[in-house]
C-alpha cells in the first residue's frame, strides 16, 4: 500500500471517529527519516500539515517541498542554539517548554510571531521534554505577555507506562489550566498512531501521526 493510500484510509477512519465533534482535528503527518518523495506524494494527495522533530532535516524537508500551502510543524525538543534557526522556517513550534525559548524568539532578528504549543512533561524524568507541573502556570504567564509567540494550546506525549486514557485525561486537565491564563488557547496537540482515538476522546485538536500513514521507517534510519 502506498503512502497516499494509507493517508486516504486513515482519513476515512478519522472522519468516522470525528463524528459529533465541534470541528475536525488537524492531521499532522510526521515524516521523519522518510525521503522528500514521500512528502511530495502526500502533498499531491491533499495533505497540507507536516511535522518533523530534527533540525536540519526539518529545514531540508521544508526546502524540498516549496509549496505555500504546506504548513510545517516542528514537534521535537528545541535546543538553545537552534531555536532561532528552527523558528525561521517552521510555521508552528510544538515544544515550547521553558521561558528561555520565548526570550530567544523575542530577541531573534527577522523572526515573525510564531504559533506555539506549550509542552508539558507527563513523567518524573526531567530529561524528557516539557515543563513540569510546578512550572506550568509560570511558563503560560510568560508566554501570555510576549508578542513573539501566539499560544494555541498544550502539547504532550503520552508515557508508555501509563494507559492512554489516563494520560490524555491529564493533558486535558493541563488545557483547562492554560485556559484560565490564555482563554483563546483551546488547542491540544496529542495523539499518535497508537493512541489517537483516545486523544480525540479527551479533546485533541491536533494529531501527530507517523507510521500509520508513512509506513515503517527506511532501513537506513
Amino acid at each position: 500500500m502506498s503512502a497516499a493510500e494509507r493517508l486516504e484510509q486513515f482519513r476515512a477512519e478519522l472522519r468516522e471517529a470525528s463524528v459529533g465533534l465541534a470541528a475536525a482535528p488537524t492531521l499532522i503527518v510526521i515524516t521523519k527519516f522518510h525521503p522528500d518523495e514521500l512528502v511530495r506524494e502526500l502533498f499531491d494527495a491533499g495533505q497540507r500539515h507536516f511535522g518533523e522533530n530534527r533540525h536540519p532535516e526539518a529545514r531540508n524537508k521544508r526546502s524540498g517541498l516549496d509549496e505555500d500551502e504546506a504548513v510545517w510543524h516542528f514537534v521535537g525538543q528545541l535546543q538553545r542554539n537552534k531555536v532561532r534557526q528552527v523558528a525561521r522556517y517552521a510555521d508552528v513550534l510544538h515544544a515550547v517548554d521553558r521561558k528561555e525559548i520565548i526570550e530567544l524568539l523575542e530577541t531573534g532578528e527577522d523572526i515573525p510571531t510564531r504559533d506555539v504549543f506549550l509542552q508539558v512533561n507527563l513523567t518524573d524524568d526531567p530529561g524528557r521534554g516539557g515543563v513540569d507541573d510546578a512550572g506550568f502556570e509560570a511558563l503560560a504567564e510568560r508566554a501570555a505577555e510576549s508578542s513573539a509567540v501566539r499560544v494555541h494550546g498544550v502539547m504532550a506525549v503520552a508515557p508508555l507506562d501509563e494507559t492512554p486514557e489516563r494520560a490524555h485525561e491529564r493533558i486535558a486537565a493541563y488545557s483547562q489550566r492554560l485556559l484560565r491564563i490564555l482563554p483563546n488557547a483551546t488547542s491540544i496537540s496529542s495523539g499518535m498512531s497508537s493512541d489517537w482515538r483516545s486523544a480525540l476522546r479527551y479533546g485533541a485538536t491536533h494529531l501527530r501521526i507517523g507510521t500509520a500513514i508513512t509506513g515503517s521507517r527506511p532501513d537506513s534510519a
